[in-house]
């Protein structure tokens, strides 16, 4: 398999997994550009490689910055926006995992806690409401705040060693 060939199986692998994740696939194949880019790519490169509107590129650019995942570059002499991303696989690991507790499951989280903090009427069906739903917020307030600890790490030890433990 060529460069070239090899690239764009590697993007548009990416973009699909980002389908998985909860993020569109013109998305996770901006970011993988540009994760793979030996350096910063104007909107117009983007758009060039990916074969994508401007209005989806720009958008999709906005959202990644949102996600602290993209940044925008400064080039010497250029007039147009550069973007590039996060190189440190751990590091952008870490940022999306911090960004998805933030959007994702702290709500739930809330949600869980006021549903389960409901008065107890004395019924069944509310014991029963009350239980399951606070047996879910213990569940994932003590996930959250596990990977929150990890998350919040600098690579430290603990990092270290649990990313080896998964891989």
């Amino acid at each position: 398999m060529e460069f070239q060939e090899a690239k764009e199986k590697f993007i548009s692998t990416w973009g699909s997994l980002g389908t998985l994740w909860g993020i569109n696939k013109a998305m996770a194949q901006i970011q993988a550009l540009l994760f793979v880019s030996t350096k910063p790519l104007s909107m117009e490169d983007i758009m060039g490689e990916l074969k994508i509107s401007r209005g989806n590129t720009s958008m999709n650019l906005r959202q990644l910055m949102d996600w602290g995942i993209v940044t925008k570059e400064l080039v010497p002499g250029e007039r147009r926006e550069y973007f590039s991303t996060e190189k440190d696989v751990q590091e952008l690991a870490r940022i999306i995992a911090k960004e998805r507790s933030r959007r994702e499951i702290k709500p739930v989280i809330k949600t869980l806690y006021e549903v389960s903090s409901i008065k107890d009427d004395g019924s069944t069906a509310t014991k029963e409401l009350i239980k399951q739903t606070k047996a879910l917020y213990d569940l994932a307030d003590t996930a959250d705040s596990m990977l929150n600890k990890i998350v919040n790490q600098k690579q430290n030890w603990l990092t270290k060693s649990l990313l080896k433990m998964f891989k």
